[in-house]
């Protein structure tokens, strides 16, 4: 959930981002153009104000000694100012005649943005603000004309040519400040995605993580409603109360099961001592008290499994490292006398050392009853095989027979309680000894699964924890 909520948040952030940045950018470089702008207007003013009193064009002989030094004076301030700057300025009579310019010779541009900003001067108004540079306008200048007016005329205009080297430079490190907080932002950003991706999801992995745990036996486990949104918490004292119902049902049917299957072994052994009292009175051999003797025979048996799948439900698993391979090979040998008496082979094949973390107890009861449940069902001649050996984080035990074996549909249904292949309800059992053996590998942590076993028969495979839980 977390790789599909991270990168919508990240794309968002990333949008805001760049949506104030892009923005911000452009506001970057406007000011630092309007700066330099506004440096000419007043240059050009200041330029304006000595070529204001130079009335006699030069060369014409009508120049007073007063005019001569005015225009000396301006001319010096524009060289000053060009060789100090690199600004290229002149002061140019209507007709572009240059009052005084820096170079020597500069005229003025007879077309494109500087023709356009000295016609607008002439107009009687400073020259509108020039195109946006970028740092990648390599040849990008800032033309700035300024009329001089004198007597409500304009006499003459002021013209400056600005390079823009410095001023790109300037932009481009205004916009790699912003690219570095950026980058440092959408950091953050990620940062405080993870962590609130992880408080939000926090409560719902705990969840998770419980209700696998419910589902797989452990039903004590709960969830801690104490951190997360009010919501999660609220979900979290919820899914509390459901478990503690849950639990508490299943401890009455188990509590239930447990004391019904104990209260009529009493009546069920006093009917059966009857029933033997009263075959007492038959002839020899009656066919109606054998059959009746072994029905009872066969409800006894069925109210003691009831009461060993109500204990083995009931039971915690008291976790052990334990010698798996050789505690499967000690069941092989005590079951081996059986196999010999109905002529079935029974052997282990495996390693000799295998260790995992089990219950022995509860281990040694289910291997019995997977045995005998093999047993059961394997003709004479044919082999029973037990196996254990590791994989990976798990130890494997198999239990493989060469019986009839069971179809797809029966394989699905295998282990359900009280339930019996229709081929096979002339063997004896109740058909609660698979649950019963689910039931006690299930409170240790262990699996149990079925399977086809080729060319016939079943294999039966037990897998625990190699590691402790």
């Amino acid at each position: 959930m977390r790789t599909r909520l991270l990168p919508l948040l990240i794309v968002l952030l990333a949008g805001v981002l760049l949506a104030l940045g892009f923005p911000l950018a452009g506001i970057t470089a406007t000011v630092e153009q309007q700066r330099v702008v506004v440096d000419r207007i007043d240059d050009a003013a200041r330029f304006a104000s000595l070529a204001q009193y130079v009335t006699a064009r030069p060369g014409t002989g009508r120049e007073t000694p007063d005019e001569d030094e005015r225009q000396s004076t301006l001319g010096a301030e524009l060289r000053r100012y060009h060789d100090l700057y690199g600004i290229r300025a002149g002061v140019f009579f209507r007709d572009g005649t240059p009052m005084a310019a820096a170079p020597a010779g500069w005229r003025v541009p007879e077309q494109g943005e500087g023709a356009r900003a000295f016609s607008e001067a002439l107009a009687g108004r400073r020259s509108h603000d020039p195109r946006q540079i970028l740092p990648w306008d390599d040849g990008g200048r800032i033309p700035v004309a300024s009329p001089v007016i004198r007597d409500g005329d304009v006499v003459a205009v002021v013209f400056t040519d600005s390079p823009t080297g410095q001023m790109r430079s300037r932009i481009l490190h205004g916009w790699l400040l912003i690219v570095a907080g950026e980058c440092l932002a959408m950091l953050v950003a990620v940062a405080a995605a993870f962590r609130l991706t992880g408080w939000v999801l926090r409560p719902v992995r705990i969840l998770d993580a419980a209700s696998h745990d419910i589902a797989t036996g452990r039903m004590n486990s709960r969830v801690a409603p104490a951190s997360g949104p009010p919501e999660l918490r609220r979900l979290a004292r919820s899914f509390n109360e459901m478990a503690d119902n849950v639990e508490d049902v299943l401890e009455q049917q188990r509590a239930f099961v447990a004391d019904a299957s104990h209260q009529l072994r009493n009546p069920l052994s006093a009917l059966l001592l009857r029933i033997e009292l009263l075959a007492l009175e038959l002839p020899e051999g009656n066919a109606e008290i054998a059959s009746v003797r072994t029905e009872g025979k066969r409800l006894a048996r069925v109210l003691d499994d009831l009461l060993d799948l109500a204990l083995a439900e009931h039971a915690a698993a008291d976790l052990q490292l334990t010698d798996v391979a050789a505690l499967a090979a000690e069941r092989v040998d005590s079951w081996r006398p059986l196999a010999d008496d109905k002529g079935v082979l029974l052997s282990y094949e495996g390693q000799r050392a295998v260790t995992g973390w089990a219950d022995p107890v509860a281990l040694s009861s289910a291997l019995d009853a997977l045995v005998d449940n093999a047993l059961k069902f394997t003709p004479a001649g044919e082999r029973v095989t037990v196996g254990a050996a590791p994989d990976g984080e798990r130890v494997r035990i198999t239990v493989r027979d060469h019986g009839p074996g069971l179809t797809e549909d029966e394989l699905t249904r295998i282990g359900d309680r009280f339930w019996r292949s229709g081929r096979h309800q002339n063997v004896s059992g109740s058909g609660l000894g698979l649950s019963i053996t689910r039931a006690l590998l299930a409170a240790g942590g262990a699996t149990l699964s079925f399977a086809p076993h080729r060319p016939h028969g079943l294999r039966v495979t037990v897998e625990m924890p190699r590691t402790a839980p």
